[in-house]
């Protein structure tokens, strides 16, 4: 269990589901609908199930790179902890479970699930030829506030997708930060990433421009959510702005030339960032 759990890096979790319990919320704020306990659970449930999958996949797909690789020579499959077989089967679980869990919360979602699967799963494709593989991360993870919506309200609407478009700016801005360790052995194998294509410091400089953008469409979002409903406060505008604060920070501590402090700006920096966000945006929605 260790392995799997560490296989999938479980922890990482903690990026897009924050924005998954904004997205319930939310319906809930928007529709005045009753809250249901068993919704959120199939909600938790399938952020979980898609992420395993996803995760699992990526690492199966890139087990003959990994084992080239002296960063990711010792993660589970390469290092024999996981067989590639047994990595696969267990993509396969995950994924027939994703999909028979949507079944149970609409018909919306179960007939979307595939959708779901096919941008998570796709993604482990994309560095192989396209520089925007960073992107299609963060499609993957915006996914998490929109489906979440649907899957509390049964319908979709204009906020929680643009949450989503702020997740998708946001992951791609910090996955181009942390491309840069490998940007000399991406290069070398014909693997395709914002650093290889731009040099690292222009692929520095398109994460802040995301990261700038994610910070002007969440402000946005909160007039339009004002526009929907005169409930939000002072504390949504307190997430927007110490969420923007720490993508801010995170660009202090990565250069060109200091990659020492990527993991800190990585995981760190961006999990606090999207706790306290979540936390603080559900709070509002109720005082």
């Amino acid at each position: 269990m260790k392995n799997y759990l560490s296989l999938v890096k479980f922890s990482h979790t903690i990026f897009a589901m924050p924005f998954a319990m904004v997205g319930v919320f939310l319906a809930h704020f928007l529709n005045d609908l009753s809250f249901r306990w068993d919704k959120l659970g199939l909600v938790l449930l399938c952020m979980v199930l898609a992420r395993n999958a996803a995760m699992a996949f990526n690492r199966y797909l890139d087990r003959d790179i990994d084992i080239l690789n002296p960063r990711t020579a010792s993660r589970e499959i390469p290092a024999g902890l996981i067989s590639s077989q047994s990595a696969l089967i267990f993509v396969s679980i995950n994924c027939v479970l994703f999909i028979g869990a949507t079944f149970f919360i609409n018909q919306l979602c179960f007939f979307l699930s595939p959708i779901a699967l096919a941008v998570v799963l796709g993604y482990s494709y994309t560095k192989r030829f396209t520089s925007l593989c960073h992107m299609v991360l963060g499609l993957g993870l915006a996914l998490a506030p929109v489906g979440a919506y649907v899957a509390v309200a049964n319908a979709f609407h204009v906020i929680p997708v643009l949450y989503g478009v702020a997740v998708l700016l946001w992951v791609s801005g910090f996955d181009i930060i942390y491309a840069l360790q490998d940007e000399g052995f991406d290069r070398d194998h014909k693997l395709n990433s914002t650093p290889v294509a731009l040099g690292k410091v222009n692929a520095l400089k398109v994460s802040r421009v995301l990261h700038l953008v994610c910070a002007v469409v969440l402000v946005y979002n909160g007039y339009m959510l004002s526009a929907f409903h005169e409930g939000i406060g002072m504390i949504h505008w307190v997430a927007v702005s110490l969420f923007t604060g720490l993508l801010i920070y995170q660009h202090t501590l990565v250069s060109a030339t200091k990659l020492d402090k990527i993991n800190l700006a990585f995981f760190t920096t961006n999990g606090i960032a999207s706790v306290i966000f979540g936390a603080l945006v559900v709070l509002d929605f109720y005082f």
